[in-house]
C-alpha cells in the first residue's frame, strides 16, 4: 500500500460525509483528460462515520452501488484519506541525492509524524530545493495510523476491489483546482460538511496543508436556529440565496455572519503562516471549492475580508465532458474536486 503513488488503469472515489463521488478519466495531464465514468451517490453521515461491522457493510453496499451505477469494469481504485485521519506536512532536510534523502527520511521520520513509526503508514514526495535555502530540500510527508489504513484496505478489498493508492484528500483537491500553469502562490479552500481543507500551492507544488474544524453543517445549524426552520430548509436557503442581501431581508447572511467572520480569519491565519516562511511569495489568489464553490456571493465576501482575489474554482477545468454529462452533474459539480484530483494522478 502506498499513500501517494498509483499505477495502471483505475477509478477514483471520494468517500465523503454526505455522498460518494466516483470518477474515471481517460487521457493524461499532457494531452488532456476526458470523463469516462462517474457516479454521485448521496449517503447518510451515520453510515460513512459508523465504524461498526454493520456500518462498514452498509458503506460497502453503497460503494458497490456507485461502481455499478457508473458502469466501471476495472477493479483498481484510488481513494482519498480524510484530512482528519492523516498528518501531512512539508519538512526540510539537508539537500542530497535522492537515495541519501530517502535514507534520511526513513531513519528520521519519527521526528516529523505524531505517532510511532511502528503504528504509522507513511509516504513522501521530494518537492525539490527549498526556495529559502539551497542547502535544504523540501519534502511532502504524509502519514496515517496503520490500523486505520489496514481497516480501510480490508473493507475495500473485501468488496473485490484493489486499492492502488490512498492519498490525503487535500492533496487531491489541490491537484484538481490549481489554475493551469500557475507558479504563483494560491490558496485552495475546500469547504466540506464538517471541516475545511486548505492547501497553498506555490511553484506548482503544495507548500502548506492544513484542515480546520467547521463546514457547511455549522452554517446550516446557525441558519436553522436563527430563522427557526428545519435544517434541510436552512441548507436549501444557504445554497439558493447564499450571502445575498436582497433575499428574505438578508436573514440568511445575518445568521451566518459570525461563522463567516471566523472562517475568513482562519484563512488569513493560514496566509500569515505561509508568509512567515515564503516571504517573497505573496498569495495572489483564493480558489474556493466544495460547498464554498456553491454558496452564492461567498467569493465576493471572502475577497472583501481578505483583500485577496477570490474565485469559485472549477475542478473540471482540465476534463472534457459531454453536454449530457455536464447537465447531469450541474448541481453537484463543485463537490468533485477530491475525486477528480485522485483520478488525475499519473498512470505510470
Amino acid at each position: 500500500m502506498s499513500l501517494l503513488h498509483g499505477v495502471g488503469e483505475f477509478f477514483a472515489m471520494d468517500i465523503g460525509t454526505n455522498a460518494l463521488r466516483l470518477v474515471q478519466l481517460s487521457g493524461d495531464a499532457q494531452h488532456g483528460w476526458a470523463l469516462q465514468k462517474y457516479a454521485y451517490v448521496p449517503t447518510d453521515a451515520k453510515i460513512t462515520q459508523d465504524n461498526s461491522d454493520l456500518g462498514r457493510r452498509k458503506l460497502g453496499e453503497k460503494i458497490l452501488g456507485a461502481v455499478r451505477q457508473a458502469g466501471v469494469t476495472t477493479k483498481n481504485i484510488a481513494i482519498g484519506l480524510p484530512a482528519q485521519k492523516t498528518f501531512t506536512s512539508i519538512i526540510e532536510v539537508p539537500n542530497a541525492s535522492p537515495k541519501q534523502l530517502e535514507n534520511t527520511i526513513k531513519y528520521e521520520v519519527d521526528r516529523y509524524i505524531p505517532m510511532s513509526v511502528e503504528e504509522a503508514e507513511f509516504d513522501y514526495t521530494i518537492l525539490g530545493v527549498s526556495p529559502n535555502d539551497p542547502a535544504k530540500a523540501e519534502v511532502l510527508l504524509s502519514s496515517t495510523a496503520k490500523d486505520y489504513a489496514e481497516r480501510t484496505m480490508e473493507m475495500i478489498e473485501g468488496l473485490g476491489l484493489n486499492i492502488i493508492a490512498q492519498e490525503p484528500e487535500p492533496i487531491a483537491m489541490a491537484r484538481a483546482l490549481v489554475p493551469v500553469g500557475s507558479k504563483d502562490a494560491r490558496m485552495m479552500v475546500d469547504l466540506g460538511e464538517n471541516s475545511t481543507d486548505i492547501v497553498v500551492m506555490y511553484q506548482g507544488v503544495p507548500r502548506l496543508v492544513r484542515s480546520i474544524p467547521g463546514g457547511l453543517s455549522g452554517l446550516v445549524r446557525s441558519v436553522a436556529q436563527t430563522l427557526n426552520v428545519r435544517e434541510d430548509q436552512a441548507r436549501r436557503f444557504i445554497l439558493k440565496y447564499g450571502l445575498a442581501q436582497d433575499k428574505i431581508d438578508g436573514q440568511v447572511f445575518k445568521a451566518m455572519e459570525m461563522n463567516l467572520e471566523s472562517f475568513a480569519q482562519e484563512l488569513m491565519n493560514s496566509v500569515k503562516f505561509f508568509q512567515t516562511k515564503y516571504i517573497n511569495a505573496p498569495i495572489i489568489g483564493l480558489v474556493l471549492s466544495g460547498f464554498a464553490g456553491m454558496i452564492p456571493f461567498i467569493a465576493e465576501y471572502m475577497e472583501a475580508k481578505t483583500g485577496i482575489q477570490t474565485v469559485q474554482g472549477n475542478p473540471w477545468q482540465l476534463v472534457q465532458v459531454t453536454p449530457a454529462q455536464r447537465q447531469a452533474l450541474m448541481n453537484v459539480a463543485s463537490e468533485f474536486s477530491v475525486a477528480i484530483g485522485l483520478a488525475e494522478r499519473n498512470n505510470d
